[in-house]
């Protein structure tokens, strides 16, 4: 069998290559994309971008306290357990609380003198200290005495001798009366000599008159205490001349043991107030700081004034304190407080226990089960610890005192009590202290 034969090769030849032309970007072809490795780079920085955006808002954003999420769902868990919110709370109590008067006063002394001098002469010498507690006839300067002494020599010589011109004129005068019933002198001469006698008479007394005058200026110049209080600042220095007509003085006294407290209240507060003196009550003020906080003193109400201010509406009342720590001041201001009336025996609960609304005041009411529920209260008077609650709950009945904005009708709670109120003490400024 024969084999087929190959046909034998043949090589096309070609024209040989023609070098490449040289390259112009954007010119002979368009510009190649960027590497997929750099497109990459791109994208994670963008992302990193927008996580640590994120993370910034977040860690900015407000978060809710777990207090106020169980607000909404009318719990919060705590240490009593699932739901269960802790609260201080106190019970209700009979006691006494006080009706007050209050108003705004100033300090004032009962009395309060100017001393002035009542001669003319040179300011000898001071015998106080400024702010110095003085004592009524306490001496506190003297004047110049000389000038009055010597007047005083001179009208006593003076009545000297106008007293020997009366003994003489007594002497004629006995004399004449002799001789006239003898019919030896004319009844003229012994009329004369009687007016004579009283003219003299008259001599003497003025000239005794000059000397009481001047004793009681050299008395004046020895200045002294009219009352008892304290000193204020010296006015006029020694070695200057005073005069009775200076308006300044030497010297303030002001008493402050005891003093007084003037005040104001409303027209409308003053029937129960009047009505309560002219029954002869003692009616009890207390003096408290511009803050009300702090009691400053405590008085008595002393008097009414007689007229009720129309521009204001108000009356003056005056308060009289012992002041003997001297914790009152001559114009310091002060808070006056008047007790009107004291009621006793009425359910009180503490002030922070009562909730108010725009419809009605009310309080959460500790069941014994640990749950909470709320009662509509009347209240009465109130002062800064105690309230008096006149409907609503009895005497030992559990109230909430902090914790309510947590609290619904129901809420389980987890009750931790406080020490009952004070309630034997009369004024709250004295329960605060």
């Amino acid at each position: 069998m024969d084999q087929p034969t190959s046909a034998p090769l043949t090589v096309e030849r070609t024209a040989p290559l023609a070098p490449p032309l040289p390259f112009t970007p954007g010119k002979d072809r368009p510009p190649q994309a960027p590497p997929p490795r750099r497109r990459r780079t791109w994208i994670w920085i963008l992302l990193l971008v927008l996580l640590g955006a994120g993370v910034y808002y977040w860690s900015k954003r407000p978060r809710q306290t777990p207090g106020a999420a169980s607000g909404r769902t009318g719990g919060q868990r705590g240490p009593g357990g699932n739901g269960t919110a802790p609260v201080d709370a106190a019970k209700a109590f009979k006691g006494n609380i006080g009706v007050y008067v209050t108003g705004l006063g100033a300090v004032t002394p009962i009395y309060t003198v100017t001393i002035h001098t009542r001669v003319d002469g040179q300011l000898m010498q001071i015998l106080y200290k400024e702010g110095d507690m003085v004592h009524q006839g306490d001496k506190l300067a003297e004047i110049d005495p000389r000038p009055y002494e010597a007047m005083l020599t001179q009208y006593e010589g003076q009545l000297i001798r106008d007293q020997a011109l009366l003994d003489n004129a007594r002497i004629d005068q006995a004399r004449y009366e002799t001789l006239i019933k003898q019919n030896a002198i004319p009844e003229q001469q012994l009329a004369t000599q009687i007016t004579l006698v009283k003219q003299d008479e008259g001599t003497v007394k003025n000239d005794q008159g000059l000397i009481d005058s001047v004793k009681v200026n050299l008395v004046y110049c020895n200045i002294t205490a009219p009352i008892t209080g304290r000193i204020g600042l010296r006015l006029v220095d020694p070695g200057n001349i005073v005069q009775t007509t200076d308006s300044t003085g030497l010297l303030v006294i002001a008493q402050i043991q005891p003093i007084s407290v003037i005040f104001t209240i409303a027209e409308d507060q003053l029937p129960a107030v009047f009505a309560k003196q002219n029954a002869g009550q003692t009616l009890p003020v207390d003096a408290f700081d511009r803050e009300m906080k702090k009691l400053l003193a405590s008085g008595t109400l002393t008097t009414i004034d007689n007229e009720i201010d129309q521009t204001t509406g108000t009356v003056k009342l005056r308060a009289t304190f012992d002041n003997s720590h001297n914790e009152l001041f001559p114009n310091q201001f002060v808070n006056a407080r008047l007790l009107q009336q004291e009621k006793r025996g009425v359910v009180l609960a503490p002030s922070a226990a009562v909730q108010r609304n725009s419809q009605s005041t009310y309080v959460y009411v500790v069941k014994p089960n640990s749950t909470v529920t709320v009662r509509q209260v009347k209240v009465g008077t109130s002062d800064d610890n105690n309230t008096e609650i006149t409907s609503g709950i009895d005497e030992g009945d559990v109230v909430v005192l902090t914790g309510v904005d947590k609290l619904q009708e129901g809420s389980k709670v987890a009750v931790h009590m406080e020490g009952a109120p004070n309630s034997g003490k009369r004024t709250a400024g004295k329960q605060s202290q």
